[in-house]
């Protein structure tokens, strides 16, 4: 059923690749400059798509069933992307940004397999609070590590005497901020589903 949400669900989908693609050089910024006008594009049709289904009364399986994914593919992108590019790295830790970016991923894939097992025990798991602003940092963090390099001047120096690119380290610090949240929600998630397992 192709009604207007469920088509700005599949757009932002299909412009995923390019947004990879975009990504893929991070010394171009202008590159990142798109990069960051359609994730942030992404993100308003995010907002519209589930607004407008709910307003119209037009909410549809297809819709259910495309939005979490079509959210989870873009996020899993420019996550790979930017850690295979080296923009997962920063001050005092280095290249282990890399593994709250790999943290997000694996409850993405544990929930999603959770999802699925207890949907065909036609148990529903609610999204909670917690998990919206897991989703908030997650969304702020990517697009500050964006932006970072859509920007490369705009840093500030820190204690110590380095000089860091201001909106990079936002969006590692937000990163760090949804990795923990995304092991507190997945927590929670894996404790109402061991309730229905043998």
């Amino acid at each position: 059923m192709l009604t207007l949400p469920n088509l700005l669900t599949l757009s932002r989908i299909v412009a995923v690749p390019l947004l990879a693609a975009l990504l893929w050089w991070p010394d171009w910024p202008l590159g990142y400059g798109f990069g960051f006008a359609i994730y942030c594009l992404m993100g308003i049709t995010d907002y519209f798509d589930g607004y407008l289904a709910r307003a119209q009364g037009t909410v549809s399986k297809l819709g259910v069933f495309l939005d979490p994914i079509a959210d989870k593919i873009m996020v899993a992108a420019v996550i790979l992307v930017l850690s295979a590019q080296g923009v997962l790295r920063g001050p005092f830790v280095g290249d282990m940004h890399v593994i709250a970016g790999l943290v997000i991923l694996m409850r993405e894939i544990a929930v999603s397999g959770l999802r699925e097992f207890l949907g065909s025990l036609q148990v529903s798991i609610p999204v909670s609070k917690l998990a919206k602003w897991k989703t908030t940092f997650q969304l702020v963090s990517l697009g500050a590590l964006i932006l970072g390099h859509a920007l490369p001047g705009w840093t500030a120096a820190i204690p110590g005497g380095l000089v860091v690119n201001v909106p990079h380290t936002v969006g590692l610090t937000t990163l760090w901020g949804a990795a923990v949240l995304t092991v507190v929600t997945g927590w929670d998630y894996l404790r109402v589903g061991l309730k229905h397992m043998d």
